[in-house]
């Protein structure tokens, strides 16, 4: 496989924006583990411009990184171990250690728990039962690789039962035109406005079906997308479109926002053109993305190769930080845009940090998603 930069810019950006989005989670109405003394109803508007496809594009991008690691891997044996190696280790490593503080704020803040984060850690996080409604331990916003983990192992097995490459073949005619942006858009369509219509996730995993029905599929397409010129370029032709179509879809779920507004009745039938809205931003967004990846960012940089190998140590700490700075930051009482700005510049720096630190001691490496340092060549 050719490394196409573009896609490791857009999975850079992806990773990205969702610790902006995480941040901004402290300041809107909907529910997070710790909460500003400014929360403002406006805030959910700019969100929404991205809650359709954030996620979903993180599954597509993950796709295509699995192609390129099974490439390398040499085996399909070899790939499995390699993603349970890099997944589930720092998994792990991330609900032991790195999850804790996150519903020890929670219980603080919300439930007037009275114990030190010690005594939380050392006698009530591993009752494997609920405390106050929560429960424990638990793996929180490390539920992402939970799933990148399932939709791997059932990829193997997949690769293991399907041989030949008859499937990639099927997947280049499907995808080589039109279908490319109307195939998935339909699908998503039929889940969000008629089949599991204003279903939310549990990101629990078993049972979670409005989760896997998009993502799954997600996961898949990104991983054909990874072999599939005619479908690259079909991207790149229709990525106009699919903006146009993402932000009309946008416009409709702002619409309907604020005309029913939270803690105001929806009609029901206001459901189904709502899910078909939400539809059309998700995969109008992914297809346009990618396009301009695909059209724009095609080219490397010298700070490429260190920001991808950061991507999931950051992403393993960044609501960690931002939960812990949140609470640090309650007694100041400072602006809203002050809190934001603390916050921002703190899970930057800690992030940064995390990553600095954890990949310069071989003992750490391997705890936050880095491969082992190899041995160095005699001189």
């Amino acid at each position: 496989m050719t490394r196409h930069y573009g896609m490791d810019w857009l999975r850079i950006g992806a990773f990205a924006l969702l610790i902006v989005y995480h941040i901004g989670m402290v300041f809107v109405p909907w529910n997070f583990h710790v909460k500003s003394l400014h929360v403002e109803d406006w805030v959910r508007l700019p969100m929404l411009a991205s809650n359709a496809w954030r996620l979903t594009l993180l599954f597509v991008v993950s796709g295509y990184a699995s192609r390129a690691l099974l490439a390398r891997s040499g085996s399909t044996g070899g790939f499995f171990a390699n993603r349970c190696n890099r997944l589930l280790v720092p998994l792990v490593f991330g609900i032991a250690v790195i999850v804790p503080p996150q519903p020890w704020v929670e219980l603080v803040t919300k439930h007037g728990y009275a114990g030190s984060y010690w005594t939380f850690w050392s006698h009530d996080y591993f009752r494997f039962s609920k405390l106050a409604g929560l429960s424990l331990p638990t793996w929180n916003h490390l539920w992402f690789v939970v799933y990148l983990w399932a939709y791997t192992a059932v990829l193997t097995l997949g690769l293991i039962v399907v041989r030949g490459d008859w499937v990639q073949r099927v997947f280049d005619r499907v995808f080589a035109g039109w279908a490319v942006f109307v195939v998935p858009l339909a699908w998503l369509v039929f889940v969000h406005a008629w089949w599991l219509n204003m279903v939310g996730e549990s990101q629990a995993l078993w049972g979670d079906w409005i989760a896997h029905v998009t993502y799954f599929p997600a996961f898949l397409f990104g991983f054909g997308l990874a072999r599939s010129g005619p479908a690259m370029a079909a991207i790149a032709r229709w990525w106009k479109i699919a903006a146009v179509t993402a932000v009309a879809g946008y416009a409709v779920v702002i619409v309907i926002e604020l005309r029913w507004a939270a803690g105001v009745v929806t009609p029901r039938w206001v459901y189904l053109p709502y899910g078909a809205a939400h539809a059309f931003e998700q995969w109008g967004g992914i297809i346009a993305l990618i396009g301009i990846a695909e059209r724009h960012w095609n080219h490397d940089h010298r700070w490429r190769p260190m920001l991808t190998e950061a991507v999931l140590p950051f992403y393993l700490i960044h609501q960690t930080i931002i939960v812990l700075g949140m609470y640090a930051l309650l007694p100041a009482g400072l602006p809203g845009w002050a809190e934001f700005a603390c916050l921002l510049a703190a899970t930057i720096v800690g992030c940064l940090a995390f990553y600095l630190i954890g990949r310069s001691i071989a003992p750490l490496r391997p705890l936050i998603g880095l491969r082992p340092l190899l041995p160095k060549a005699p001189s």
